[in-house]
């Protein structure tokens, strides 16, 4: 059953590396708001229910969060020149003020409310399945979507915004509306994810948000690790594998006995070792080629 979990939490987990895609890979931006928007995002949605708001409401409420704070993110960088790092801490930093306010204290439990995943209750699913459904719905959802904009004419201008800045704006593209765009979408698709994994966990705090963005790389490196070239739907579906797998590995190294106090340094030490594959792969590609050269000499 705990493998069952697993692969639940690497679904929910996946939706942030999704959001990271976005601006990580798509738009070569590294976004720091990522440690802010994604514990608002429980924020947000936690509050919401414990004020009685229904749960479905309440995850969005916590999207739309996430995408004001991607949006303040993107104005700060295109309208005020900040460099995209600094703008990215500038934000997280304030979202820790912002969620106190919101929550009241620290952190909120939802002991004894309705949850997202409580839908599920009368289908009567064994252990985590639940978790796992709502995994897949949510997954389901957000990739389409996001497929279907790359697919559009906004969606290609912004996908040519992060290939080549200098050349979209040429065209005519305003570049400047593409990356706020892409900011306030991830940030939102992030927060998301945040509602989510606070509502499977039971309770939202300030410092969810901590690491986080070692763990959405760790989805999007290991699927690309595992699976090479792709196309963008396969991408997308690598993350979710590679969110999966990442889970599993944590999993593997709770149940070796190792001290669960150091999952920080071993989620970086995974994505480590992870990002040195593709140099190791090219490395020892030389080589052979190098000794099959000698052979035939």
């Amino acid at each position: 059953m705990l493998v069952v979990s697993s692969i639940g939490q690497g679904m929910l987990w996946a939706i942030l590396g999704l959001g990271i895609f976005m601006t990580f890979r798509i738009l070569d931006f590294p976004d720091m708001t990522t440690e802010g928007s994604f514990p608002l995002g429980g924020a947000v949605a936690v509050t919401a229910i414990n004020y009685g708001v229904h749960p479905i409401f309440a995850t969005l409420l916590g999207f739309l969060g996430g995408m004001v704070a991607g949006l303040v993110t993107g104005l700060l960088y295109t309208k005020g020149k900040i460099p995209t790092l600094l703008a990215g801490i500038l934000v997280m930093t304030g979202l820790n003020s912002v969620m106190l306010f919101i929550m009241g204290q620290a952190n909120l439990s939802l002991l004894g409310k309705p949850k997202i995943q409580n839908m599920f209750n009368g289908l009567h699913l064994p252990g985590a399945f639940n978790i796992v459904l709502l995994g897949l719905i949510s997954l389901v959802l957000i990739i389409g979507l996001m497929l279907f904009f790359f697919d559009t004419n906004l969606g290609q201008a912004y996908i040519a915004t992060g290939d080549n800045e200098n050349m979209a704006r040429s065209i005519g593209i305003n570049t400047d509306n593409m990356q706020l765009l892409g900011l306030t979408l991830s940030n939102g698709v992030i927060a998301l994810s945040g509602a989510l994994v606070c509502q499977n966990d039971g309770y939202a705090d300030i410092n969810k948000g901590v690491g986080v963005i070692v763990i959405g790389l760790a989805s999007i490196i290991v699927g690309e690790v595992l699976f090479g070239e792709l196309t963008m739907s396969e991408r997308l579906i690598a993350i979710v594998v590679g969110s999966i797998f990442y889970q599993l590995l944590i999993l593997a190294v709770i149940k070796a006995g190792l001290n669960t106090n150091y999952l920080k340094i071993f989620s970086s030490i995974i994505l480590a070792i992870c990002l040195m594959v593709p140099e190791i792969r090219k490395k020892l590609k030389i080589n052979l080629s190098r000794s099959a050269s000698k052979e035939v000499a």
